[in-house]
């Protein structure tokens, strides 16, 4: 049994029309992201600053890996998507989605929950009406390409404006990928197909999901670069964002360094040996670490 299923039926239901959709209620947000130190939105999701997101956005899969494996998150990236923009960095607070393959007595509720509270045709809709400024919809359609298109240039523009700036992680695909191609926002999927979603279900929102080898919990920051996503627990973001800032530092004046031709890597790398350009070093750390906290 996958651990989201377990979850769900361990989840008492929300007693309204969410009832045959998988939802945390308030108390069980708070719960399972109780380490986030940041102010929450009504359903209790995180929400981490505006200014950390800014910040997030400068950084690379490189700077997240190296606090968060060193913090026991060994599962919080994932690689080998397709990407709409690669030179465009993604970031943004996940809200988290969970399709199935289709069963029809399962199915019959999720749709009939989705179209009585969106009036309208489809369950992808009922979550890209969920969406904030500043989120990033994750969505778990278990690596479907044909039928697991998830959004067109329709609802890809729909995302857009709703989010203003964030984007999408899909494990699956998308379809009107020229349409899709002319909206600036950052997108990760798995492929491309002009197939129409079918022969699925949403099961879940805003429920901890899988995306490849990585758990993505709702309100996580979700961090995408040429080399793939990372989803960040709010409780480390500011420790990633803060090492980020010296590690950036110490690789500019490394490279620096090595292009005046007179080091051997040796001699810089990882850390300067000599005294001398040790001392250098740290003076320059120093005088760089507190302009960018000014």
């Amino acid at each position: 049994m996958r651990p989201i299923l377990l979850i769900a039926i361990l989840a008492s239901y929300i007693p309204d029309v969410h009832a045959q959709v998988f939802m945390f209620t308030r108390d069980q947000m708070v719960q399972y992201t109780e380490k986030n130190p940041f102010e929450r939105f009504p359903d209790g999701r995180p929400k981490v600053p505006d200014s950390l997101l800014e910040r997030v956005k400068q950084l690379s899969a490189e700077d997240v890996y190296g606090v968060l494996p060193g913090a026991g998150f060994q599962n919080q990236f994932e690689g080998g998507f397709q990407l709409l923009h690669p030179g465009k960095k993604l970031a943004g607070r996940a809200v988290t989605a969970q399709f199935m393959p289709h069963r029809p007595d399962v199915a019959a509720l999720s749709e009939k929950t989705a179209k009585e509270k969106t009036g309208g045709r489809s369950t992808n809709q009922y979550v890209i009406d969920m969406l904030q400024p500043g989120d990033v919809l994750v969505v778990d359609i278990f690596g479907k390409v044909e039928g697991g298109t998830f959004v067109g240039d329709n609802l890809a523009t729909a995302v857009h404006a709703a989010t203003k700036g964030g984007g999408v992680v899909i494990d699956g695909s998308i379809r009107d990928l020229e349409g899709i191609f002319e909206i600036p926002m950052p997108a990760y999927f798995r492929g491309v197909h002009p197939s129409a979603i079918r022969n699925v279900m949403l099961t879940a929102v805003n429920v901890p999901v899988r995306i490849g080898n990585a758990t993505v919990m709702p309100g996580d920051v979700v961090l995408g670069d040429r080399e793939g996503v990372y989803f960040i627990p709010p409780a480390l973001v500011q420790q990633v964002v803060t090492k980020a800032d010296t590690t950036k530092i110490h690789d500019e004046w490394t490279k620096a360094k090595f292009m005046t031709g007179k080091y051997k890597s040796s001699e810089l790398y990882p850390t300067p040996h000599d005294p001398a350009l040790k001392a250098e070093y740290d003076a320059y750390l120093k005088e760089q670490l507190a302009k960018k906290r000014r």
